[in-house]
């Protein structure tokens, strides 16, 4: 078993603050003026935007057993390592254009596109640690963890029966 954890870049950890932090005035100031009715839509607001990353954002990616998982705070993602077709480092370019996700609060997640690689899942945390994991189905996965090189090298090796 291999395990890597997701390090967020200082634009996500300080896009994550601010976003934080603007929230809570927001939230204060509603709570201080608003109606009943603009606290309780505010308050549905406020968790809606921290439910969905507790869905999403990557903690850590790792290979267990026959399959490469991403670790996420409430789930994980599973992609068996048998529809893995290919795995190589891959760096998010200007390019990349977000179709529905997070473009760094906690972290980038979420279902982005580049011409040159066409639509993939993404679930990283700075664009310097991705690797791009290609299924045998054409889905496509940009994931990012520390020490990048330790499990592509690891899900090379534990596919070798399966990639062609």
């Amino acid at each position: 078993m291999i395990k890597e954890r997701v390090v967020l870049s200082g634009w996500s950890k300080g896009l994550t603050v601010a976003i934080t932090i603007l929230m809570i005035v927001v939230l204060l100031f509603v709570c201080a003026y608003g109606s009943e009715t603009q606290v309780y839509i505010m308050s549905a607001v406020v968790v809606i935007l921290y439910a969905l990353p507790l869905v999403y954002t990557p903690m850590s990616i790792e290979l267990q057993g026959r399959e490469l998982c991403i670790n996420r705070p409430l789930c994980k993602k599973v992609i068996p390592l048998k529809d893995i077709k290919s795995v190589t480092p891959h760096q998010p370019t200007l390019a990349e254009k977000r179709i529905c996700g997070s473009g760094g609060w906690f972290g980038y997640w979420g279902r982005f596109s580049e011409p040159a690689t066409g639509k993939y899942f993404a679930y990283y945390g700075k664009a310097s640690d991705c690797f791009m994991v290609a299924l045998k189905d054409g889905r496509k996965y940009l994931l990012g963890c520390e020490h990048r090189r330790r499990i592509i090298d690891a899900v090379k090796e534990a596919t070798q029966d399966y990639i062609s």
